[in-house]
């Protein structure tokens, strides 16, 4: 393929990534994955604190989302063999291997990936208040926290955050539950029935009309204005990274209870849809901790929106912009409809990271259509980003490929066939 590139600031690859062409470039700062794990700022000692704070809160999500049975916020693995036959015979190429679809758009109370990360800050925020209060020890039954005197106690602060959407849905939901008053600063892009679903539930949605670096910028500035206001910051927060990457560490059992295999001779590759970073990003600190450099994941942006793509290769990480590269950050991938990457995550995965991809609008509508069609699953377009990987690396040999479907399942059923309905138009238009 002549869009496939494996070095940094390489005129040809910017060129294409200015003219919004799709590509592929294959990171060469990678290291050796135990080499750099001592100098990165998040450890596995972290992550796993994580999965410990999750177990203590599992009572209480368990009590107040009765559909969570055992109180652990997780979403199962599929092997997608009719989708794989699709796209074998769409690009005429034989895909070797399983694919597999991580579906995390069934992740119990957000409906997306961003259950893991956002959810996790807010249920840590939360915890800290009890303690620091001496409302609460760890030694507790966390379904206590279900009762009125606490959310009478959250009710005296504030949680907000600036979003795009699923963030927003995630932090929203649960924010409210608990508690706390919720403020959600949304960028232009956000769909409605986001702001909708988030105000049903009494959230106070704030609208701009920028994209979404104003939107968290506003909302950062707003919440320092009031000292009992917490700001959850995709840009900057360590505890996201933390939530997404226990999802990571999670996928070694639920790949063992597939009889999957993963070691050097048989790899995994992981595609990952990627908007600020921080919860791809999670997720491949997670997966690399438990498998190495046996697992290789790739990020996929659109074409319009590349940030961690263009942060990457400059090496400028947040310091640059989509919009300094000439593109309008334009997408009907709300989810990934963001100009610049977030500090932590293109810091932390400048050396993990295996490279990045960027695809098309048209071509998430395309795989949206043949995912219904075959597997009768929906997605949101943007959880299709992922599903280009398999073409990519269809050579591998004894290779387990997983795309991760990261939201859909909160959609309303008008959106859903608002978006199946374009994907035949687009079709019949080619």
């Amino acid at each position: 393929m002549n869009n496939v590139f494996s070095s940094r600031k390489n005129p040809i690859l910017i060129s294409k990534i200015k003219s919004s062409e799709e590509v592929l470039w294959i990171n060469d700062n990678k290291k050796e994955f135990n080499d750099i794990l001592d100098d990165l700022p998040i450890s596995y000692e972290d992550v796993i604190d994580a999965e410990a704070r999750l177990q203590r809160f599992a009572p209480y999500i368990r009590k107040e989302f009765p559909e969570v049975r055992n109180g652990i916020i997780e979403s199962p693995i599929y092997e997608i063999n009719n989708m794989k036959k699709r796209l074998e015979c769409d690009y005429s190429r034989k895909i070797k291997g399983k694919l597999f679809l991580k579906r995390d758009d069934l992740l119990p109370i957000a409906g997306s990936i961003k259950a893991r990360g956002g959810i996790y800050e807010v249920l840590k925020h939360a915890e800290k208040l009890a303690i620091e209060n001496s409302m609460l020890s760890i030694e507790d039954d966390y379904s206590v926290l279900s009762e009125e005197r606490y959310k009478k106690f959250f009710s005296n602060y504030t949680v907000q955050v600036g979003s795009t959407g699923n963030l927003a849905l995630s932090i929203g939901i649960i924010s409210a539950k608990i508690g706390f008053r919720v403020i959600v600063h949304m960028s232009q892009d956000a769909k409605q029935w986001k702001k909708e679903l988030l105000r049903s539930k009494g959230v106070e949605v704030v609208e701009y009309d920028g994209d979404f670096s104003v939107a968290i910028e506003e909302g950062r500035k707003r919440s320092k204005e009031d000292p009992n206001s917490y700001f959850v910051d995709d840009e900057n927060s360590k505890d996201l990274f933390l939530g997404y990457a226990v999802g990571g560490i999670r996928i070694k059992q639920q790949l063992s209870q597939l009889n999957v295999r993963v070691d050097e001779d048989h790899p995994l590759y992981v595609y990952l849809p990627c908007g600020v970073g921080g919860s791809p990003g999670g997720i491949t600190f997670g997966l690399k901790l438990v498998y190495g450099d046996n697992v290789h994941c790739f990020f996929a942006e659109p074409t319009h929106s590349p940030a961690m793509l263009v942060a990457l290769v400059t090496g400028l990480f947040d310091k640059i912009s989509v919009t300094d590269f000439g593109l309008d950050n334009k997408t009907e991938a709300d989810g990934l409809a963001v100009g610049r990457a977030s500090s932590l995550a293109t810091r932390m995965m400048d050396r993990v990271v295996d490279g990045v991809f960027t695809i098309e609008d048209k071509r998430l509508y395309t795989f949206l259509k043949a995912s219904v069609d075959e597997e009768n699953i929906y997605l949101e377009p943007s959880a299709f980003a992922g599903f280009f990987g398999p073409i990519y690396f269809s050579d591998i040999e004894n290779c387990c490929h997983m795309c991760w479907a990261t939201g859909g399942s909160l959609v309303p059923t008008y959106e859903k066939k608002r978006d199946y309905e374009k994907a035949l138009s687009l079709l019949k238009s080619q």
